[in-house]
């Protein structure tokens, strides 16, 4: 391993933390870091990351199917309506985590995410707002730049806001995951041979606008 590159034995240069689980590899190659702008897929991964809390990230990997199938593809209208029995068949479930607290804090955020979506427009919208601007991101990202960045102004301040409405399971730490697993952020290390690739869709993925930012605009255009 070279500055925190490692090379698989198919030759391709990865992130160390990519290891060599297959599918850890696939995860690497193909998801990190792309941008996301799919609620269900942003919802998914918040809460997936709140399961996490003492776990590995593989060991939710392994998991994630399951996952979907018992909180119904992790669709935020569905996962909302869900009651003490939908608690109590989940903690039944051997294919989950099957931690009570995970549990009702991925149905309260639902709730609290139908009505963000309401404000917003979209939960892609409220949370691409948080994007860091380029100037506060490292010049290089190399494996110690990256390891000063499990905490960063801006996912300090989505945990903030995310409490303030009601979230759980969602501090800082557990944020600055998602935005490098969601895009908002491009984490993957200088020579690593997904870099150049999730930068590109970064370039490409045109931002959510909020329902709010689009009202405030509106409402500060000249009449005509």
């Amino acid at each position: 391993m070279t500055n925190g590159i490692i090379r698989g034995t198919d030759n391709v240069s990865r992130c160390w933390w990519a290891g060599g689980d297959a599918l850890y590899l696939r995860y690497h190659d193909e998801e990190w870091g792309r941008p996301v702008v799919d609620d269900n897929r942003l919802f998914e991964k918040i809460c997936l990351e709140g399961f996490q809390a003492g776990l590995s990230w593989l060991t939710i990997l392994r998991k994630r199917e399951a996952f979907r199938q018992a909180f119904a593809r992790f669709d935020i209208a569905h996962v909302a309506r869900f009651g003490a029995r939908d608690v109590n068949r989940l903690l039944s479930d051997a294919g989950i985590v099957r931690h009570r607290g995970k549990i009702e804090s991925t149905i309260n955020n639902a709730r609290c995410a139908e009505t963000l979506v309401q404000e917003h427009g979209s939960l892609a919208a409220y949370v691409w707002q948080f994007e860091p601007a380029a100037t506060s991101r490292p010049r290089l990202v190399t494996k110690n730049a990256l390891m000063k960045l499990g905490v960063t102004p801006e996912s300090q301040a989505l945990s903030k806001d995310l409490k303030r409405r009601g979230w759980t399971f969602v501090g800082p730490t557990t944020i600055y995951a998602f935005m490098q697993a969601m895009g908002l952020v491009n984490d993957h290390l200088e020579g690593c041979a997904s870099r150049a690739a999730a930068e590109a869709a970064r370039l490409r993925m045109p931002r959510p606008s909020s329902t709010q930012s689009r009202l405030r605009r509106r409402s500060t255009e000249p009449s005509i």
